[in-house]
């Protein structure tokens, strides 16, 4: 089966959940932006939460599809239509054989996930079919998709769909603060740095990208100025450069870097992060480390449980 690209939209790429274990060799995990959204995508059609799916930036895809296929759309919100009729949201669905499946721009959120059941049919890179877009690999032939390629999707072993129950989705994008931990760094920083980090509303820069997110506001001034060596990040990492602005680091971000981390993004809102958009608002809250390995935990059990039986 093979899918033909008629239009890409803004940037379309194959993402799966990244690859993980190279951070020492300079290799960053990748994968999807919003992982949630697009684990749910797979589970609706039947397939493993790491299979390839589709990640459309702020501007949806118009695909062709050459057999009948079933889909799920997940994430930001945007205008899907199969054969010019409009089709739901966080749901399995079909697209007849020549089908048009056209995805619109995202009204709300800044990315959306399209799975095919059977997965995309992505040769894996060091055991992830992600896109990385700076090393020119993974994905299809290490790229965005362009008008008139055409990718294949392997055969599903599982023909099954799944739905959600009523309102499982509703707490997913709430505009409430971000959860964060102190960072690496926070001592350099002292209590009233540290405080207008989290009392300060920020802005998403236009200079954001899958790397980072950087942010405007308040500046942020360290009370030790002192230099520092490189160091491993990890994902979800406020950085504060020396123009004192904040940077969240993400998916595609480097592995290691010089600047003082303020803070740290939880793992439970990194799929938050996936749909923050230019020019939105953001702010932070701070929770303990074991709090934040409690919230990750019932983020897990809470996707367990919003399958129908």
């Amino acid at each position: 089966m093979a899918i033909r690209v008629q239009d890409p939209g803004l940037l379309t790429t194959v993402q799966d959940l990244g690859r993980y274990g190279y951070s020492h060799l300079g290799m960053s995990p990748g994968g999807a932006a919003d992982s949630l959204a697009m684990r749910i995508a797979n589970l609706l059609v039947g397939n493993a939460e790491n299979a390839a799916t589709l990640e459309m930036t702020l501007t949806g895809a118009r695909l062709e599809f050459d057999e009948e296929s079933v889909v799920a759309l997940t994430g930001g919100e945007c205008d899907c239509r199969i054969n010019g009729d409009t089709a739901p949201m966080w749901q399995a669905m079909r697209v007849p054989a020549r089908g048009i499946l056209a995805c619109g721009g995202v009204k709300t959120g800044a990315r959306s996930y399209l799975a095919i059941q059977g997965g995309l049919d992505a040769q894996p890179i060091m055991g992830s079919a992600s896109t990385n877009i700076a090393g020119h690999f993974g994905g299809f032939e290490g790229r965005g998709l362009r008008k008139g390629d055409l990718f294949g999707v392997r055969k599903g072993a599982n023909s099954r769909v799944s739905t959600l129950k009523p309102k499982a989705v509703d707490r997913l994008y709430s505009r409430e603060p971000l959860r964060v931990t102190r960072g690496a760094q926070h001592d350099w920083f002292g209590v009233e740095a540290f405080g207008k980090l989290l009392s300060c509303p920020y802005t998403v820069s236009e200079q954001s990208n899958r790397s980072g997110l950087r942010l405007r506001g308040e500046s942020i001034s360290p009370r030790v100025r002192s230099q520092l060596l490189t160091e491993g990040v990890s994902l979800g990492a406020i950085q504060v450069p020396r123009d004192e602005q904040p940077i969240i680091l993400f998916v595609d971000q480097q592995t290691t870097g010089g600047y003082p981390k303020i803070a740290n993004v939880i793992s439970a809102d990194l799929y938050r992060v996936g749909q923050l958009r230019p020019r939105e608002q953001v702010r932070f809250i701070e929770v303990a480390i074991p709090d934040a390995i409690q919230l990750l935990r019932e983020q897990e059990e809470w996707l367990k449980e919003i399958f129908r039986c």
